[in-house]
């Protein structure tokens, strides 16, 4: 079986003529006729019905379509990859990160590497002026950053997942299966400091909900946070990637808001063509990859915990 017979079917199939097909695939017709011809005998069934001309396909060749159109796209994926292989086969990757999505730049740094293997790479938590400052300057390749604090025509951006806000508490803890932005208030609360866009975003709810958190601890030091929360002195509210995926390692578990609020973060680069070799890999292995489902197991599988099925 040779990848040209399965190309000569779909172009059949396509224009349900052998000669146009044939032109399709800047082949002769007799070429084309024989090529499927062998196709059937290897298979040892009937694909296309034919007399002197193109009669039809055969239920039986209409499944042998439906598992050659997969093939030749997974086929395609391969090609790509194999791309991206040759045409980065070493190289240096900057990347800028707001710092409570250290965990997924985690998770795409680690993409990278494993598609990448001799990539080297360096992952630099920035705030958001100094990622876009870099950026200009050409001192990283990437950011990774709110989207909405991406203005203008200057930078590509690709979305990568909603940041969800979640409350995070020693394993031990005894909390209410729901909780509500009211309620969370009245919890002792170690927060990230007042100067990062996220807590900002968190007084803005508690002022919606009319109610004043009371805050025991504010720091920078994402470390802190946790060591607060694993000590069950406090509880954090932060975002979910900013956690490790194994954190019940750590004895800590999280909780749902409602409300939920969520932040949109996103992949950015400076807009050029042609892009660097490397840029444009880069950009392509992030598209492929499902951050939003990664960074939602964590929640996913400690509210059926809660719910006492898991």
């Amino acid at each position: 079986m040779f990848i040209r017979q399965l190309n000569y079917l779909i172009a059949l199939d396509k224009h349900r003529h052998f000669g146009r097909a044939a032109e399709a695939c800047h082949v002769s017709q007799p070429a084309l006729s024989n090529g499927i011809r062998e196709l059937e005998r290897e298979l040892g069934i009937t694909i296309v019905r034919r007399n002197r001309s193109f009669q039809g396909i055969t239920p039986e060749g209409e499944r042998v379509i439906q598992w050659v159109r997969q093939m030749l796209t997974s086929l395609e994926g391969l090609r790509q990859e194999a791309g991206l292989i040759r045409s980065v086969p070493k190289g240096h990757l900057a990347i800028g990160v707001i710092p409570t999505a250290g965990h997924a730049a985690s998770l795409l740094s680690a993409q990278y590497r494993e598609i990448l293997p001799q990539l080297s790479m360096e992952v630099a938590a920035l705030s958001t002026p100094e990622i876009l400052k870099r950026l200009k300057s050409q001192d990283i390749q990437l950011g990774m950053l709110y989207d909405r604090s991406v203005a203008g025509a200057d930078y590509d951006v690709l979305p990568l997942f909603s940041e969800r806000y979640v409350l995070v508490a020693d394993a031990q803890a005894s909390l209410p299966r729901q909780l509500g932005w009211a309620e969370v208030a009245e919890l002792p609360l170690c927060l990230l400091s007042r100067d990062m866009q996220n807590r900002q975003t968190l007084d803005e709810q508690f002022r919606s909900a009319g109610a004043q958190p009371d805050v025991v601890l504010e720091t920078n030091d994402m470390r802190m946070l946790l060591a607060e929360c694993q000590s069950g002195r406090a509880f954090s509210i932060l975002p979910l990637s900013a956690l490790p995926t194994r954190h019940e390692g750590a004895d800590l578990r999280v909780h749902p808001i409602t409300p939920e609020i969520t932040q949109d973060v996103c992949l950015i680069r400076l807009r050029r063509e042609p892009q660097p070799a490397l840029s444009e890999a880069a950009w392509q292995i992030a598209k492929g990859m499902d951050l939003e489902a990664a960074l939602n197991e964590p929640l996913n599988r400690d509210a059926a915990l809660n719910r006492g099925v898991a």
